[in-house]
Parts: structure tokens; C-alpha cells; sequence
């Protein structure tokens, strides 16, 4: 062997020992190894800590750093990954790793400098904050912080991490059941995302709080970013269609953000997008033709919004749909349903639109159907070509106008509220044995439950509720132990209440407005519904006392006992109800101090009992997030908390028909929210509150039948009440002029300044728990307690008090203005003829002052007067017979000797003597006063539309629409009070 060949063969050997210790695997450094542990120790294990993780999943959890140990080398550890060449750790991936504790900007993770990417999703961080110490990562591509319960805000340095390919902060949030806390994000910071991070490819920010972000930020992401969600994050503002053409884009989400609207591209709308979902976003407009052009479109969701015009033609070509969503839009026209058979692959259909079917056809084909909704579409009867649709596990078929029986479902979900379902449930339902969902609310269905119905062993959800179902419950439904939503409210169900139910995962528990009665057995009560958080029973007659801490113990946040039969000391809420009432049921005693306990309420209804002794001081202040106080109809005595604190939530406070004393307190002024306050029928002794007209949202003032005095001296110029829509001072001693200068300031009864409020009522929605606020007021001379109160229902009373002077002409501009009494007191002068503007005016009472003059013509055009007052007054001359003045009698005029003419029997004197009729003619003018009599008769019910209208709306709108009229029961104790003030009529509307 020559010297070249041994000289060939070392060479050859160096190189392999060369090429073996560069694919070796490197040690990671031990400074990297021991941050590791040091930040694997700062947490503990626990399951629950990555509850985030089963949903939408299920995506198993496992402790990942359970395998990290300090005798093997890190880079083998589970999450951890190392450089190939250096060792350096580059890869953290504890997704799931059922992690809690807090997160600190001292943490040894931002000692890995040259970690590349991040994952700690699905962890329970408590609350921490993003650590600007992120920024150290130069290299960073990944960062995924979702579900793992960051709050504040995010840090102005993420932006710095300019190699960012995807990055995920969503999910970040803090829920106690009743309210919720947000990571947040400044528009200074997004606006700096979209400028820095450059090649970023993913972002994902679902329920991160961005309501300062200004939409017209993302017309400017990047052209490489092909996902991007924005799920509920509260924007607002106009969303720029740009961002529809992004050229990479392939998913977009922006759904459930309420308060951003937008259009759809019109023109050049073309790319690669895979999925769109604006669902309860507020787009306008039609669904542009260019919709066709998206031919890579499998995921298509535009429900809940207010889009308009007809579906285009184009929206046929897109082959690749599976998942199609247009219900609960404002389209219009007729849709071929044959046209849907053409998305071979659709597995999920939404629509509510009217459809051209034919009812008894197999030929409408889709083969991988899974769920279909036919919400609104105007269907009569059950299509037959469902039978054909061997996948469909859901079918909700709601709003329609299908009839007769219940047809079968071959479902495991089958919901069909608010049809014409009649006659009973038939037992054949007991066959469906894969049912877990079934919702037949609001129909006509009567008789009794089918007694097979345990048979359904898999169900979770039953809704039966607005029916007329009856009878007792089916002892069967034992069986149903997987069932975790029972309601069947508003029916003539007659039973005891169900402690034989034994579900051990109900959730929601609703027997309200039913024939339910006798004693709850507590002590089998919570073992039957451990789990049990929404506990409504109200309107029934179930009696006996309730233990005081009955529900101290138990996981309800929602107890309503309204409006039974239960007697005894009040029972306290759980310290994590936020919806509690038992309200109109027969509690007596004093309101113990422990009720504060209960901090996270924010629905306090204890109204119409038999509740003595004064308020507990921390009633007033223990809870923030309390919104409704009503006390209303009790017997409490005392003066008012003086302790109304700065951070208060309060929208309600109702203490009305009570017996508290003293003057009113001054730190009410503190409740910015407060939208109603009733303080009526009490023996408050105070000056008029003109300080409450700082509160910016104050819509309803009463503080009627107390011992309020003076002159309602309110300086010129002065800014107050803004909204107010309800004022009620009367029966109390206020004196002097009339409040001028107040009058001018009510905003909230002019034209055009009822503020932004659309909704016909004034609710509040708290979750699943619509509160209805409710006032007591005269209309048209009787009491009458409203259970709703119309958000354009404008009222000014201030009646039975000693105001003197002129009425204000300055009144004329509310020209909302739908009630005005201004009866009983001392007012002189004439009756302004600005009332005459008043053209939404219902009712008006002017009656037992000292007006003089003529009644002005000008009050013959308000067409919907439906009620006049002008008795007892020193009004004269002719009463005017001008329109609307003509369809009232003689009770709207008398005690004004001064007056004459029809309707009076007192004649002008000017009124000449016609001569006597022949007999001829007496028929024609008595068929003509007749039919005088009738024109006037029909004029003044048509006259009271407004008021009638309104009112039985208010009982149509209620859960079973009927009068339902009763006596307020009024205040016997106080009867030296009432024996020195005027007494009225009083009648109840609800349903």
C-alpha cells in the first residue's frame, strides 16, 4: 500500500468521524435546562386547569412536564425542542399541559432566548398579564397564548416580534356566570401589528376585547395572511371590504361582533377564500353576484344579518360548499329548493326564507347532509324528502306553519318551536330512543305527557314550554338521568314538585306558570339536582317556608320563586346567585344582613311580600354589579342608606309602597346607570331632587304621594334630566309656578331626542333573564300599574299638588309628549294653545284648577287625544266641536259655569231656536243625531289608539296574552295619610 493510498484512507476517515459528530445530537445547555425546571416548578398540575382544551375537541390533556427530570437531557423532553447544531431549546409546545398559577415578567422562560416558538394554550395562567418581556424573543415565528386566561391588555412590545408567522391570542377570558373580563387591545397596538408584523400568515383574536380598535386598521394587514378570526371582540365602527380581497386570504372570520357593519365587494371580488363567517355582524346590503367568483368556498356563513335583495344566481356555481348559513336575513323573493340539491357536498344547510317545494318528492338529493334548519320558510306540513337524508342528525323546522300531529324524526335533534303542532304528543316519540334534543315550545299541544317517555334515555335537552299540555308529569322521566335542561313553563301542568327526578347533570330546571303546588322536600332536593344552576318556579302555588340558607350551599345562579306561596323568614341566595326573586309570595320578617353576602348579584327582587324593619346599611353597596333593586309593596320603615357607592351598577331601585322616611340620599347621585327610580307612596320629607338631573341615563322619576314640598326653583340654563321620559311629582305639597325652566330641559320628551333606544320596551337582559321594569301611573283617571313600561311612553304628572300661575306655553315643545295631569291644583290663566303641538298627546287632565278663557280650537287636532279632563275650572264661552274635540262628553266640560254648547245641556246665547220639526223630517234628524252619535263614538275609540293599542300590547307581549285586571292593594296603615289626600281608582295590567 503506497504512502497516497494510506494519506486517501485518513482522509476518508476524518471525514466520516466529521459528518458523524455534526448529525449527532447536541446536550441542551444546562443554564436553558434549568429554566425549564425552575418555570416547570412555578406551577402546579390540576385537570381542570385545562378545561379549555375538551371543547371544541375533545383534545386530551396530559402534564407534559411530568417527564421533564434533571438527569436527561432536556431536549428529549415532552414540549421541548432543541437546535440541531447548538441545543439550544427553540420549541416550547405545553398546549394542554394542565398548568396553573400565575405567569410573571420574572419568569426563567424569558431566559430561553432563542426559543422560536411558543405554545401555552389550554393552561390556567389566573389571570396574569402578557409579559412585555416577550419581546426578547428576536427569533420568535409562533406564539399561541389561546385559552388560557390572560387578562389586561396586550403589550405594545408583541408588535416588536417582527418574524411572527402566527400568532394566537383568543379565548383569554375570566367568567364567574353572570359577567365576564377580556384580554384587551389598544388601536395604537393592532394598528402597530399591521404595520410591523409583515410576514405574518395567522392571526387569531376571538374574544379579545377590541372595542378601541378602529376597523379600517385591517385594510392594511398583511398580503401574506391567510387566516384571520376576529370573533366576538366587540368591534365597532365600518369594516373595510379590502380586507375581503386580501390575496392570500383563505379563512376569515369576523362573526358576533353586534356593533360593525359593512358590505360585501360589489366588483373584483376574487381569491383564494376557503371560509367566511359573518354571522351576527351587521352586514348591509344584497349579496353581491361577484359571490360566484370564490369558487374555493366550502364554509359560507351569513346568518343573523341584515342582509337584503335576493340570492344571486352565482351562488349556484360554488360546487365546493359544504357548510351554507342565510337564515335570519331580510332576503326576499322565492328560492327554488332544488337550487340547494346542487351542493353535493353540503353537510350543513341554514335557511329562513320562503321556499318553492314540492312537499311529496324524493328527488331533492344531498347525500352528506348533517344538519338542516328550515327556520320562517312558510312551511305547511313536513317535506318527504327528510326521509332520504340518511346523515341529518339535527332538523329544526321552527316557525313555520306545519300543523296537525308531531311527525316522526329519525334525528337525534329535532327542534320545531313555534309551529301549529295540536292534539297530543304521540308515543311513538318513545320510539326515537337516539333523541338527545327536543324542542316543541310554543305550539298548541295539549293532554298529558306520554308516560313511555323515559324511554328516551339519551335525552339531554326536552322544551316543552307555551303549550297547553296538562296533567301530572310522567314518573317515567326518572329514567332520563342524562337530562341536563328540563322546561316545560307556561303549560296546565298539575303536580308536585319533582324531587323523584333524579339528574344528577340538570342544569336548568323550568316550571314556571304552571299548576305546580304543595311543599318542596328540601332535603331530597339537593341530592337530586347537584348540579342544578337555574332554578325557576314562579307562578305556581307552591307554599310552606323555605329554610333560611336553603340555597346557601348550592351552585344556583338563577332562583326565581316569584309569585307563589311561600311563607316565613326570606331565604338567602347562593353567594353566586345573580338573579334572585320571590317577589309576590308571602316572606314576612326583617331583610337579614347576610344577604350581602350574596355580592355577585345583579337581580334583587323581593317586591310585594310582607318584609318589615329597615334596610340592612350594606344593601346599598355590597355588590357593584348589582342592577335591580326592587322593594317594592313591602312594609319597610326607616330612612333610605345614605351609602349608594361611586362604582354602582344600579339601573332599578324601586322602594315604592313602603313606609321610609327622611330626606332622600344624596349619594344616589353617584348611580350614573340608573334608568328608573320609583319612590312612590312612602313619607319621604324632602325639596325637589333637582341634583338627580346630573344622572345621564335617568328615564323614569316618581316620587309621587310623599311629603315632598316647596317651589321647584330650577335656575335658567341649567342642564338636567336629558332623558327623562316618565316625570311623576303629584300628590305632595310643592307649591309656586309650574317648573318652566324644567320643562325646557326635558330632552327626552322632544322630537327626535329619545336617544338610540329602539326597543319597544325597557328591559334588561342579564343572560338568559329578561327583567322587565315596571311603573305605576294615571292614565286617562285610574292608576295603572304597566308590568312593561313602552320606551316611547312619555308621561308628565303633577297632579294634587298647590302649583299656581300659568301653564307654560314653553310646554307645547314636548312634542312626545303622550300623557299630561296637571289636574288639582291652583293654576290660573289660560290654557295655552301650544298644546295644540302636542300631537302624540293620549290623555289630558286639567281639571279642578282655576283656568279661565276659551278652550283654544288648536286641541281639535291632537287625533290622539282619547282622554279629556277640563271639569271644574272657570273656562267660558263655546265649546268648540272642532274634530277631536267633538267626540267628547259632557263629564270632559262640567263644573265650568261659564262654558255652553254641546255637549253640555247648557245652550249659547247665541244659539238660535229652530222651529219645531214636521213630522216628516223628525226621522231624518234623529237618524242624523244618531249617526252624529256614532261618527263621535267611533272617533273617540279610534282617538284612543295610542293608549289602546299600546296597552293590550303590553298584554299580548306578556307569556299568556290576556287582561288580567286586579286592585293594587294600597297602604291601610297609613290611613290618616290618605284620609288628607284624594283617593284614586288603581287597576293592574298584565298577563
Amino acid at each position: 500500500m503506497g504512502w497516497h493510498q494510506i494519506l486517501l484512507r485518513l482522509l476518508c476517515f476524518l471525514f466520516f468521524l466529521n459528518s458523524s459528530l455534526r448529525f449527532a445530537s447536541p446536550l441542551c445547555p444546562h443554564d436553558q435546562r434549568d429554566g425549564l425546571l425552575h418555570f416547570k416548578n412555578s406551577f402546579v398540575l390540576d385537570r381542570t386547569a385545562s378545561d379549555f382544551c375538551d371543547w371544541p375537541g375533545p383534545v386530551v390533556s396530559y402534564p407534559k412536564t411530568n417527564s421533564w427530570n434533571k438527569g436527561t437531557d432536556c431536549c428529549s423532553w415532552d414540549g421541548v425542542t432543541c437546535d440541531g447544531f447548538t441545543g439550544d431549546v427553540i420549541g416550547l409546545d405545553l398546549a394542554c399541559s394542565q398548568l396553573r398559577g400565575a405567569l410573571h415578567s420574572n419568569s426563567s422562560l424569558f431566559l430561553l432566548r432563542h426559543l422560536r416558538s411558543i405554545n401555552l394554550s389550554g393552561n390556567d395562567f389566573a389571570g396574569s398579564h402578557i409579559s412585555p418581556n416577550l419581546s426578547a424573543f428576536e427569533e420568535l415565528t409562533h406564539l399561541n397564548l389561546s385559552g388560557s386566561y390572560f387578562l389586561g391588555t396586550i403589550p405594545s412590545e408583541i408588535p416588536r416580534l417582527s418574524k411572527l408567522v402566527s400568532l394566537d391570542l383568543s379565548s383569554n377570558a375570566i367568567s364567574d356566570g353572570y359577567s365576564s373580563s377580556h384580554l384587551g387591545l389598544e388601536n395604537s397596538v393592532f394598528t402597530m401589528v399591521v404595520l410591523n408584523l409583515t410576514a405574518l400568515r395567522n392571526l387569531v383574536l376571538d374574544e379579545v376585547d377590541m372595542s378601541m380598535v378602529l376597523p379600517k386598521s385591517f385594510a392594511n394587514l398583511s398580503s401574506s395572511l391567510t387566516y384571520l378570526s376576529a370573533h366576538r371582540c366587540s368591534l365597532r365602527g365600518v369594516f373595510p371590504d379590502t380586507t375581503f380581497r386580501l390575496p392570500s386570504l383563505t379563512n376569515l372570520d369576523i362573526s358576533h361582533n353586534y356593533y360593525m357593519s359593512g358590505i360585501l365587494p360589489k366588483f373584483n371580488w376574487t381569491g383564494p377564500l376557503e371560509s367566511l363567517s359573518l354571522q351576527y355582524t351587521p352586514f348591509t346590503g344584497e349579496i353581491p353576484n361577484s359571490i360566484g367568483n370564490m369558487k374555493s368556498l366550502t364554509v359560507l356563513d351569513l346568518s343573523n344579518c341584515t342582509l337584503t335583495g335576493h340570492i344571486p344566481t352565482s351562488m349556484w356555481d360554488l360546487k365546493q360548499l359544504q357548510v351554507l348559513y342565510l337564515d335570519r336575513n331580510n332576503l326576499s323573493g322565492i328560492v327554488e329548493f332544488e337550487n340547494f340539491a346542487k351542493f353535493k357536498n353540503l353537510r350543513e344547510l341554514m335557511i329562513s326564507q320562503e321556499l318553492n317545494l314540492i312537499y311529496d318528492t324524493l328527488k331533492y338529493t344531498l347525500p352528506k347532509l348533517e344538519v338542516l334548519v328550515l327556520y320562517s320558510c312558510n312551511l305547511t306540513k313536513l317535506p318527504y324528502f327528510l326521509n332520504s337524508l340518511k346523515r341529518l342528525t339535527y332538523l329544526d323546522l321552527s316557525s313555520n306553519r306545519i300543523s296537525g300531529e308531531i311527525p316522526p324524526s329519525s334525528t337525534s335533534s329535532f327542534v320545531a318551536f313555534n309551529n301549529g303542532f295540536t292534539s297530543e304528543i304521540p308515543s311513538s316519540i318513545c320510539q326515537l330512543t337516539s333523541l338527545r334534543y327536543l324542542d316543541l315550545s310554543n305550539n298548541n299541544l295539549s293532554g298529558n305527557m306520554p308516560s313511555c317517555f323515559g324511554n328516551l334515555t339519551n335525552l339531554k335537552f326536552l322544551n316543552l314550554s307555551s303549550n297547553k299540555l296538562q296533567g301530572p308529569l310522567p314518573r317515567s322521566l326518572a329514567k332520563c338521568v342524562k337530562l341536563s335542561s328540563l322546561r316545560i313553563g307556561h303549560n296546565e301542568f298539575n303536580d308536585i314538585f319533582p324531587h323523584w327526578l333524579e339528574a344528577p347533570q340538570l342544569h336548568s330546571l323550568d316550571l314556571q306558570s304552571n299548576k305546580f303546588h304543595g311543599r318542596i322536600n328540601l332535603t331530597t332536593f339537593g341530592l337530586s339536582f347537584p348540579a342544578l344552576q337555574y332554578l325557576v318556579i314562579s307562578n305556581n302555588s307552591f307554599t310552606k317556608r323555605l329554610p333560611t340558607e336553603v340555597f346557601s350551599n348550592t351552585s344556583l345562579v338563577v332562583i326565581d320563586l316569584s309569585n307563589n306561596k311561600f311563607g316565613g323568614p326570606l331565604p338567602l341566595p347562593s353567594p353566586i346567585t345573580f338573579h334572585y326573586s320571590i317577589a309576590s309570595n308571602k316572606i314576612t320578617g326583617k331583610i337579614p344582613t347576610l344577604i350581602c353576602n350574596a355580592t355577585k348579584l345583579k337581580i334583587l327582587d323581593l317586591s310585594n311580600n310582607g318584609l318589615t324593619g329597615s334596610l340592612p346599611r350594606c344593601l346599598t353597596n355590597f355588590s357593584t354589579d348589582l342592577s335591580i333593586l326592587n322593594l317594592r309593596m313591602n312594609y319597610l320603615e326607616g330612612t333610605i342608606p345614605r351609602s349608594f357607592s361611586s362604582r354602582s351598577n344600579l339601573m332599578t331601585l324601586d322602594l315604592s309602597q313602603n313606609l321610609f322616611e327622611g330626606t332622600l340620599p344624596r349619594s344616589l347621585v353617584k348611580c350614573r346607570y340608573l334608568e328608573v327610580m320609583d319612590l312612590s307612596d312612602n313619607q319621604i320629607e324632602d325639596t325637589f331632587p333637582r341634583w338627580l338631573g346630573t344622572l345621564p341615563e335617568l328615564k323614569v322619576l316618581v316620587l309621587r304621594s310623599n311629603n315632598l314640598m316647596d317651589i321647584l326653583d330650577i335656575p335658567r340654563g341649567a342642564h338636567i334630566f336629558p332623558k327623562l321620559h316618565i316625570l311623576d311629582l303629584s300628590n305632595n305639597n310643592f307649591s309656586g309656578p309650574l317648573p318652566a325652566n324644567l320643562i325646557m330641559n326635558l330632552k327626552g320628551m322632544m322630537i327626535g331626542e329619545n336617544g338610540q333606544d329602539k326597543s319597544l320596551y325597557m328591559t334588561r337582559s342579564f343572560q338568559t333573564v329578561l327583567y322587565l321594569n315596571s311603573v305605576t301611573v294615571m292614565m286617562k283617571g285610574l292608576e295603572i300599574e304597566l308590568v312593561k313600561i313602552l320606551t316611547f311612553l312619555t308621561i308628565i304628572d303633577l297632579s294634587h299638588n298647590s302649583f299656581q300661575g300659568n301653564i307654560p306655553e314653553v310646554i307645547g315643545h314636548l312634542h312626545s309628549l303622550v300623557g299630561l295631569n296637571l289636574s288639582h291644583n291652583q293654576l290660573t290663566g289660560c290654557i295655552p294653545p301650544t298644546l295644540g303641538n302636542l300631537t302624540d298627546l293620549g290623555w289630558l287632565d286639567l281639571s279642578s284648577n282655576k283656568l279661565r278663557g276659551a278652550i283654544p280650537r288648536k286641541l281639535g287636532d291632537l287625533a290622539s287625544l282619547g282622554y279629556l279632563n277640563l271639569s271644574k275650572n272657570q273656562l267660558t264661552g263655546r265649546i268648540p266641536q272642532d274634530k277631536q274635540l267633538g267626540t267628547f262628553s259632557s263629564d270632559s266640560f262640567n263644573g265650568n259655569p261659564g262654558l255652553c254648547g254641546t255637549p253640555l245641556p247648557k245652550a249659547c246665547p247665541s244659539d238660535a231656536q229652530p222651529p219645531p220639526p214636521s213630522s216628516s223630517s223628525t226621522f231624518d234628524h234623529e237618524g242624523h243625531e244618531s249617526w252624529f252619535k256614532q261618527k263621535a263614538m267611533w272617533m273617540g275609540y279610534a282617538s284612543g289608539i295610542v293608549i289602546g293599542v299600546s296597552i293590550a300590547y303590553i298584554a299580548f307581549e306578556m307569556e299568556k296574552p290576556k287582561w288580567l285586571m286586579r286592585g293594587v292593594r294600597k297602604m291601610e296603615r297609613r290611613a290618616t295619610k290618605w284620609t288628607e289626600k284624594p283617593k284614586r281608582k288603581a287597576i293592574k295590567f298584565h298577563g
